[in-house]
């Protein structure tokens, strides 16, 4: 089988690239570097530096022996994006210039991933949405017209849904009005312009789907913890890559870094917004499980990608506790909360069908944090505080 990893150079990409590799499938990964450039630019930082994308694979294979072929080019221009399916290619492979073919899966991670980021100005929100909805939108018509019936794995957010006062079903609701019934997406109210560029996302590929017969699924992932993946283990200069700071990083990798760099933990507002989360090594499981196991042609397949809810006040507890383990002294701030948002609110998304699918779930415990702790304190020396926080207002 061979899989097409899109934004295979980032925070899930490449963790994915060597999941797939791993179970025996060709991979091909494909990235522009956009997340390693924005950082670069608006001086973010990354907790350690990384290999290029075709070093990570020279490794790979000379670890394992499993080669994952790497494509540097951006799919926003349409004939870059087709030529991944006719194998014209305007760039170059990191080993040789074959084309290996047609994949069965394509795994579409290759969109810029950051609310903060989609709102820091009007040239920003502009990137987020000319970026993400040429993507898809390139992607959708080069499935169409040159490999049709591959199986198209989006990540979606669970930010698509907002907090409705209603439990979030995965991804379709059954209404009845007036009388008569009729299945529809569940309502979308985004709660930044990103989230709304994946909400287009979602629409762009229910289109597809009924007109054109493509089979796709779409998996509604909450905020992603974590750093090392089994695949890592073998050598540090594997991992991905791991940010901190409020434009890139996760609020639970965040936390981490602040305990440890003795940065107060930044809860916005009153701390009860609460989400669904998921370990790096459980989207692993959970991407892999939804290629295996494509819808029909004309369907869009959705599942809600969380293992479990918390609060921010509970994460923030849950740190706090997890690096006193490890001594560090740790407090709690609540700030102004730069965005806009319910911070006390009903929160109750369904997500049984990758559990269903045979995915098992790593949870977040003190000793599961523990570990990212005593990861993220290798690099200690690295950690610039005045890049955690710049209040990014919306």
């Amino acid at each position: 089988m061979h899989v097409l990893i899109l934004g295979a150079d980032g925070y899930l990409g490449w963790p994915t690239a060597m999941y797939f590799s791993q179970k025996g499938w060709n991979v091909t990964a494909v990235d522009n570097y956009f997340r390693r450039n924005a950082c670069t630019e608006l001086d973010v930082g990354m907790l350690y530096p990384l290999p290029s994308l075709q070093e990570r694979a020279q490794l790979w294979y000379e670890l394992t022996g499993h080669e994952i072929k790497v494509i540097i080019g951006d799919i926003a221009e349409p004939e870059i994006c087709r030529s991944l399916f006719t194998g014209t290619r305007p760039y170059n492979w990191a080993k040789d210039t074959s084309f290996t073919g047609l994949p069965e899966v394509i795994v579409h991670y290759a969109e810029q991933p950051s609310a903060p980021y989609s709102l820091l100005n009007y040239h920003y929100a502009d990137v987020t949405v000319t970026n993400n909805l040429r993507v898809t939108n390139n992607l959708m018509f080069a499935v169409r017209d040159l490999c049709p019936t591959a199986h198209l794995v989006k990540l979606g957010t669970m930010g698509e849904y907002g907090t409705p006062n209603i439990d979030i079903e995965e991804g379709w609701i059954d209404i009845e009005h007036k009388g008569r019934k009729d299945t529809f997406l569940f309502p979308r109210q985004a709660s930044s312009l990103y989230h709304t560029t994946k909400i287009m996302d979602t629409d762009l590929l229910w289109f597809g789907t009924r007109t054109w017969n493509l089979r796709v699924t779409d998996l509604m992932q909450g905020p992603v913890y974590g750093i090392d993946t089994y695949e890592s283990e073998q050598n540090e200069r594997l991992r991905t890559l791991f940010n901190y700071d409020e434009i890139f990083g996760t609020v639970i990798n965040r936390f981490i870094t602040q305990a440890i760099a003795g940065y107060p933990l930044t809860v916005y507002g009153k701390g009860g917004q609460q989400r669904g989360y998921i370990n790096i090594k459980d989207t692993l499981q959970c991407v892999y499980k939804a290629a295996e196991n494509p819808p029909d042609a004309g369907r869009l397949k959705i599942y809600n990608q969380i293992m479990e809810t918390y609060s921010v006040n509970e994460l923030a507890e849950l740190t706090q506790k997890a690096a006193r383990k490890a001594g560090y002294k740790v407090t709690i701030n609540h700030i102004d909360n730069p965005r806009k948002e319910a911070e006390d609110h009903y929160y109750n998304p369904q997500h049984q069908g990758l559990l269903d699918l045979g995915v098992l779930p790593h949870y977040l415990t003190e000793e599961s944090m523990l570990e990212m702790i005593r990861t993220v304190e290798k690099f200690r020396k690295n950690i610039r505080k005045d890049v955690i926080f710049r209040g990014i207002k919306w």
